[in-house]
């Protein structure tokens, strides 16, 4: 099956070479060229792609935005985020938006091709500094909030034990949606374990879990995915 793309990029050089990319590969058929973001949630209103490839600096909207538009009108579209910038500024207002994908511009053509593929087929795809920078954000916000040490001391008070499951997180359990939250705090399986009073296996368990029914390939996917859907906090209140 060919996997339709919309390249969005304000620079003419660089839209010229991830076309030239992306036409390179036999399964992958470039519908739409854009220059600024409006022109981007134009063509992909009207062309329907099934991936927007797009840059998040550009003049009339930026990436986030036009993430945020192709979203919000349910074109079936996935976006993946291809840029130079991996700051907090750029990075979380695309994953909020709605971006399944998010790379930087340093990336391989191999690797680009691959990140096309993987969203196209519905999972998520972060660079690696990209999603070690969610994981530092996420441990030095709950560092620096006074609720996140009695935690360690009370493992009792479990994360959010007793509390509803959130809309988003629907098909979850409670103790899965626990492990979630602690996950996106950067926390690992042995941390988790000390956080919810159970095992390591039991941590890895509810995460396999958790990962089936989401449908997504690892915890990087699941750390995007959460920031998405409002579970990347750095309390559990």
């Amino acid at each position: 099956m060919t996997i339709r793309v919309l390249v969005a990029d304000d620079q003419a050089v660089v839209r010229d070479g991830v076309v030239l990319l992306l036409t390179s590969a036999g399964d992958i058929e470039v519908v739409g060229e854009a220059g600024d973001g409006r022109r981007a949630l134009q063509l992909a209103t009207e062309t329907r792609p099934d991936v927007a490839l797009v840059d998040l600096r550009m003049p009339g909207l930026d990436g986030a935005q036009v993430t945020a538009g192709i979203v919000s009108a349910a074109l079936g579209t996935k976006v993946l985020i291809l840029t130079t910038y991996a700051d907090d500024d750029a990075v979380l207002p695309a994953l909020r938006a709605g971006a399944a994908g998010y790379l930087t511009k340093d990336a391989t053509g191999e690797a680009v091709l691959a990140a096309v593929r993987d969203v196209a087929a519905g999972r998520t795809v972060l660079d690696p500094a990209v999603q070690a920078r969610l994981v530092q954000l996420l441990v030095g916000e709950a560092a620096a909030t006074p609720q996140a040490a009695p935690a360690a001391v009370e493992p009792a008070a479990a994360p959010t034990t007793g509390a509803a499951v959130p809309p988003e997180a629907e098909g979850l359990t409670r103790r899965e949606v626990d492990v979630v939250r602690l996950v996106a705090r950067g926390l690992n399986n042995r941390q988790v374990a000390r956080e919810m009073v159970v095992s390591q296996a039991t941590v890895k368990t509810h995460l396999n879990h958790v990962l089936s029914k989401l449908a997504l390939e690892d915890r990087g996917a699941l750390i995007a995915w959460a920031w998405r859907n409002g579970l990347a906090t750095a309390t559990d209140e």
